[in-house]
């Protein structure tokens, strides 16, 4: 099992990302906005993490595939990157209702990733035929890049993986990095490791707070230099599990590189957060009358609370029909939620969008 030393550059790359992930969780964006950016990320992460195995699907090709009708009939790369994308709703899923990191988990994880192939290539594999070593080959010279553990070893190193994640007191970042690499290096399938072990340390960080909300891509980053992410999984040692990748002397060399990747993809996802509230706010004022603004401007300041639109109606002077009339342009762009009640509206609030937005609006109205 890899043992990680804190060093200071790590302590600093931590550091770092809690400043991010503490601007990110500041930024309130509406339901409409969040969806959206979180299926965009999805898609991008789809793609990058296909991409990085050699999938050769262009970006807008992976979009459209992802896009289609589920019925039609898909090649084996365009499945590849549905599958992915699925694998990734079904972690969302997963991390809502708080399951644990698990062996169970892992498998029903590499079996979306290879849905639609061959049932050998699903579930850890076996045996190989006498004479076969089971490697990861150079597609080129035809040599061993990487030799992992016996198949008989698999799932014990399983439980030992789950194990850690479970009592470990590491900080949650490294403890993503150790699961990326356990997985990687484990090697417990015939195929979709790498899928399978970036989906995994996703989800770690998810659970731990580190997901950024599902927006952004953290695998596009791995797939910006894939020479330089296989290098640093591999740390300068010998093709052979055995031979020191089971207890690397030098941990810090993957660590660093992870938390490198964290570390621009939370600068990336902080941008994106900010720039995005800021012209949501301006773009949902922009379809505004005046009138209705001065409505939003009353009700930020004199209603936290539920309302009915006929006590508004006797505070600012106006029928009851034209707060409602008001109330609907409001409720169309995110800033008032109506409040249902045996499918009737009975009352209405600011929606969490207006409130944590307020002085932003307030400045832009």
């Amino acid at each position: 099992m890899i043992k990680v030393p804190l060093t200071n550059e790590i302590l600093k790359y931590i550091t770092e990302i809690d400043k991010n992930r503490y601007t990110v969780s500041s930024v309130k964006l509406s339901k409409t906005v969040a969806n959206r950016l979180r299926k965009n990320s999805k898609k991008k992460s789809s793609y990058a993490s296909n991409k990085i195995e050699g999938n050769p699907l262009s970006e807008q090709q992976a979009n459209d595939v992802i896009d289609a009708d589920e019925h039609k009939h898909f090649l084996k790369p365009e499945q590849e990157v549905r599958n992915y994308f699925l694998a990734l709703n079904y972690l969302e899923q997963q991390a809502k209702e708080k399951a644990p990191f698990s062996k169970e988990l892992i498998l029903s994880v590499q079996k979306l990733v290879e849905k639609g192939a061959p049932k050998e290539k699903i579930g850890l594999r076996g045996p190989t035929p006498p004479g076969v070593l089971f490697a990861v080959y150079d597609s080129q010279s035809g040599t061993p890049d990487y030799i992992p553990p016996e198949y008989r070893d698999i799932p014990e190193l399983l439980d030992e993986l789950v194990e850690y994640v479970d009592s470990t007191d590491d900080h949650p970042l490294i403890v993503a990095a150790v699961v990326h690499y356990q997985l990687v290096t484990i090697h417990p399938f015939e195929d979709g490791n790498g899928r399978t072990a970036r989906l995994l340390s996703g989800y770690i960080l998810d659970t731990n707070g580190y997901g950024f909300s599902g927006i952004g891509s953290l695998e596009e980053y791995f797939a910006y230099d894939v020479d330089e992410y296989y290098s640093s999984l591999q740390m300068g040692l010998p093709a052979l599990y055995y031979s020191g990748r089971d207890n690397p002397p030098h941990p810090e060399i993957w660590i660093n590189y992870f938390l490198r990747m964290v570390l621009l993809y939370s600068n990336k996802v902080r941008e994106l957060s900010n720039a995005s509230s800021a012209d949501e706010i301006s773009g949902s004022l922009s379809y505004l009358k005046p009138r209705e603004k001065e409505l939003l401007l009353f009700l930020l300041k004199q209603y936290p609370r539920e309302f009915t639109p006929i006590e508004v109606s006797r505070e600012i002077g106006v029928t009851n029909k034209t707060v409602i009339n008001r109330l609907a342009a409001l409720v169309k762009n995110g800033f008032v939620e109506p409040i249902m009640v045996h499918e009737r509206i009975r009352s209405y609030q600011l929606s969490d969008f207006a409130k944590q937005n307020e002085k932003k609006i307030v400045q832009q109205i």
